[in-house]
């Protein structure tokens, strides 16, 4: 398993395949394990890297502290670790709003962008009274006692999920840790970057579910081409929130001929 150690803080990875670095970006409530199919149909063109953020997965506990930038910082070192270069860097949900800031302040690792499903914080996305609901419901998430903690997210599909996406998302819940996670959603919560978005250089795909209804395609993603100057959107029909668990084949097509028509 490599490692790379930030401020004492050990940031897990897995690494498969060869080619042009594609560094994987999970949401919350997830780790590296969210993308198991990207890292097997992708890694026979590129170097897949996955990473467990500070606080998911193998990666150590983050203090209280810990900022946006601190994620932007760990998952720069991640990059340089692997060392290949500048990276396609695909964020989902969470990991978009992380990708976006190793953009702001490490934009020379980024080759491309590719946000799935994602926001410029919930702060820069989100209307005000649906920000103040999803930390209610966190709130509520984290104040059961630590032997039933098990976090989940509503509206993460459109559709019934298969049972191995309920069995690996239960895998990947039961892991997560109320400490890290409240850092996690306090950060989300007052993030807003929009100042940054007319501001990226980069190619960028935005990916998106149709019927994502915790980042809506019509609101969220319509912000972000219209903000982002060399944007492109690619809209997956009948599809939620993880766009990749659901709908696997489009989304690997998609990702692999955007990161081939910019290596």
């Amino acid at each position: 398993m490599p490692a790379v150690r930030v401020d004492g803080i050990e940031v897990a990875y897995d690494r498969v395949g060869q080619g042009p670095p594609l560094v994987l970006a999970h949401g919350a409530t997830t780790d590296a394990r969210l993308f198991g199919g990207q890292a097997e149909d992708l890694a026979d063109e590129f170097t897949v890297v996955a990473w467990d953020e500070p606080g998911a997965g193998r990666s150590s506990d983050v203090p209280l502290s810990f900022t946006l930038g601190d994620y932007a910082r760990c998952l720069a070192a991640v990059i340089e670790d692997v060392g290949l270069g500048p990276a396609h860097v695909l964020g989902l949900s969470w990991g978009g709003t992380v990708v976006l800031e190793l953009y702001r302040h490490h934009a020379g690792l980024v080759r491309t962008l590719l946000l799935v499903d994602t926001y410029a914080g919930w702060k820069g996305s989100l209307p005000a009274a649906d920000v103040r609901a999803r930390v209610e419901g966190a709130e509520r998430m984290l104040a059961v006692p630590a032997e039933v903690f098990a976090p989940t997210m509503p509206g993460l599909f459109a559709g019934q999920p298969s049972a191995e996406a309920v069995r690996l998302l239960s895998v990947m819940s039961a892991d997560t840790r109320a400490r890290s996670m409240r850092t996690e959603l306090t950060v989300m919560a007052e993030a807003d970057q929009r100042d940054l978005l007319p501001e990226i250089e980069v190619p960028t795909l935005l990916l998106w579910g149709e019927l994502d209804a915790r980042s809506p395609v019509e609101t969220v993603a319509r912000q972000f081409l219209g903000s982002v100057p060399r944007a492109t959107l690619v809209v997956l029909p009948g599809v939620g929130h993880l766009s990749n668990i659901e709908a696997p084949e489009p989304f690997n097509r998609t990702v692999r001929e955007f990161c081939r028509a910019h290596s």
